[in-house]
Formats: C-alpha cells, sequence, structure tokens
C-alpha cells in the first residue's frame, strides 16, 4: 500500500482510490463475500495512513483481512451518505487515480461530492502497479504453471475422439482442481475449425480423427494465475498441419528468446511475429503474442506493437502466438514467462512443444 502510494505520487496524481476487485485483494488482502451497490473504497494518498471505506454490515470480515493491521476502518451504515463519509480522506482539487473496476454510479457519487477532483483509470496512470513480481509472487505463478503442466500431462491420456468439446474440457478443468487450483478461469477446446477462432468457447462438436485441437487452459492457485496453450492432434497430422504447428512452434522460441530486461515489450511481439510473417502466414496470427498475469490471468504489461514499456526482471507474462486458418484448423503455444535479474528469461509452462498425438 505504500508503495502504491508513492507510485501515485510519483506520477503526479493526489491518491489512489480500490474498489472491490483483483486491486484491493492484491494490496489488503480482502475481498467482500459479496460485491454489491454498497460502496467501499481504499484510499491511499502518500504520507497518510490507508483507509478502507466499507458498509457497517461488512467491517467484521474487512477486519479479519490480511492487511487490516495497517488498515484505519472508517464504516458507514445504510441510509448515510458514503460520498460524504469518503470525501473528508481526498484532496478536494486532486486528480486520483481509480481501480478500473470501479462502479460507475460511486465514480459519479464522489464527482458530484468533490466537483474539483478528477480521475483517471490505473492501468493507466500506474499500468505497472502490479506487473513486477517480488520472490514470494514468483514462487505462487510458478506453482500455478507447474500445476498446469501436470494437467497437461494428464489430459494427454484422455480420450479425444467421438467425444464432445465440453467433455474435454470438463476433464480439464476437473484437473486443475485435482491439481490445486481454487479457481478455473477459462478450458478452451478448439477442435477442427474451431480451433481457428482463439477464444472459441468449448461446445458440443463432436471430436473427429483427423483434427487439430487448441488447449488453452488456467485460473488461479494461490491467488496467482495460470494460463498455457498446446495444440494436439487426433491421430497422424497432414504434412501442412506439422509445418504449421512448427512454425508456430519456432515463433514462440523467437518470442522468448527476445526477453530480456530492458528490451521493449513491442520487441517480443516484434520477434514472434516476425517468424510468421516471413512465412506467409502473417494474416492468420491476428492478436498480440502476449499479456501479463498475475492476481489475474489477464493485466499489463502487454507484448505487442506500440508498447515501449521496457522489461523488467519480474514482469510475468505469456507468449502465445498462433495461427488461424479459418474454416480449418487453428494453432497456438503458450507458455508464462518473467525476465531474470541475469539478464535472460525463464518459463514457468515446461511441457513439451512437440505436437502431441491424441487418440
Amino acid at each position: 500500500m505504500a508503495r502504491a502510494a508513492e507510485s501515485a505520487a510519483d506520477a503526479g496524481l493526489a491518491g489512489v482510490i480500490v474498489a472491490p476487485g483483483p486491486d484491493l485483494v492484491y494490496l489488503t488482502g480482502y475481498q467482500p463475500t459479496a460485491i454489491t451497490e454498497r460502496l467501499t473504497a481504499l484510499v491511499l494518498a502518500a504520507g497518510r495512513e490507508p483507509v478502507l471505506v466499507v458498509p457497517t454490515l461488512e467491517a467484521p470480515d474487512a477486519e479479519r483481512s490480511a492487511g487490516a493491521a495497517a488498515l484505519t476502518l472508517r464504516d458507514w451504515t445504510d441510509g448515510k451518505d458514503p460520498y460524504a463519509v469518503t470525501a473528508p480522506l481526498l484532496d478536494a482539487g486532486g486528480r486520483f487515480g481509480v481501480s478500473d473496476n470501479a462502479w460507475a454510479m460511486h465514480l459519479l457519487g464522489l464527482q458530484r461530492t468533490l466537483p474539483g477532483t478528477s480521475y483517471v483509470s490505473l492501468t493507466e496512470a500506474l499500468p505497472m502497479l502490479r506487473g513486477v513480481k517480488d520472490a514470494h509472487e514468483l514462487a505462487r505463478i510458478a506453482a500455478a504453471g507447474a500445476a498446469a503442466d501436470r494437467a497437461y500431462g494428464e489430459i494427454l491420456e484422455v480420450r479425444f475422439e467421438g467425444r464432445k468439446e465440453t467433455d474435454v474440457a470438463a476433464d480439464l478443468a476437473a484437473l486443475l482442481l485435482r491439481f490445486g487450483h481454487s479457481q478455473v478461469d477459462f478450458t478452451v477446446v478448439g477442435s477442427g475449425p474451431n480451433g481457428a477462432n482463439p477464444h472459441h468457447e468449448a461446445g458440443d462438436r463432436t471430436i473427429e480423427r483427423g483434427d487439430m485441437v487448441v488447449l488453452d487452459f488456467g485460473g488461479l492457485k494461490h491467488g496467482y494465475g495460470s494460463d498455457t496453450t498446446r495444440t494436439v492432434h487426433v491421430g497422424e497430422p497432414t504434412d501442412e498441419e506439422r509445418r504449421v504447428h512448427d512454425l508456430v512452434r519456432e515463433a514462440q522460441q523467437a518470442g522468448f528468446e527476445a526477453v530480456r530486461p530492458g528490451v521493449a515489450c513491442q520487441d517480443v511481439d516484434r520477434a514472434a511475429r516476425r517468424v510468421i510473417t516471413d512465412a506467409g502466414y502473417g494474416e492468420y496470427f491476428i492478436h498480440r503474442t502476449g499479456h501479463g498475469i498475475g492476481v489475474t490471468t489477464h493485466e499489463p504489461p502487454y507484448m505487442i506493437e506500440g508498447e515501449e514499456l521496457p522489461v523488467v526482471p519480474g514482469m510475468c507474462f505469456s507468449i502465445e502466438p498462433g495461427v488461424y486458418l479459418p474454416g480449418r484448423f487453428g494453432v497456438r503455444i503458450e507458455d508464462i514467462v518473467t525476465a531474470t535479474e541475469d539478464g535472460g528469461a525463464r518459463r514457468f509452462n515446461n511441457t513439451p512443444h512437440e505436437m502431441a498425438i491424441v487418440e
């Protein structure tokens, strides 16, 4: 919380206002059992004690949070104006960073009470608030990645042919939970032509022999995210399918080799994209190369053209190039990686990149 307040001051902000969601969990360990229309807001400002404004009926839960000892709680009861309770904590003419998932009704309520204030999203103002992980966080991300790897190893042993995508997705979800995930965020199973949709949701399509199948899955373990993708084949692939898979594997390796402290995020994207473009498939790589990961599975930084933010040790992000041939098949290979203090990079996913043949 102190670091967040100092970062806000360095960015020219009067402070930070954090609503329930990932930022609040990250900063205080507090997650309301239910996010309702009642205002809950953490107020941070350099040189001041952190204050958490909470509804009175939720104060006991807040008092049990991991960060409670460092907080002053200010509660309000139904029938009172929560914005009047919050206003004295804010500089009446200040500009504040606000967590991205704050409700519009609460932000408008603060503006109505303090018309001289202005606001900017935390992603815009402090994109690296959660972006650089310490050793404790890296250990949790490593554990989540290892659990996802174990799930992949197990899923290769199940039957694919003749089963629905939803069946395999359910297997993946069960495996993530078995290996310690508390939350499953997604289990993409894109078979055959469905694999050409990067965010295809598993559906009722029956997986057939000859299908390429994109498996993209992840969630939270110990509060930190996993996210990995491998592309498998049911039975023997064609020469073209092998060629495209090898191309994506080469692009993923090129992206990984580009990771080192000081390079711009866009350079990771460029390295992976160049391999696919030079092979004539550039128009079929239709998304960014990667995204950050931490207490959420998507967060800054982003590995995309135009992002000049330098990579620093402790940043964790995906490298996931893909080729998507409409109506035919898709291929994606994804690892979570981090830049290291010794000038290199480390993978948090270590399952083979070669195409696995499943039955």
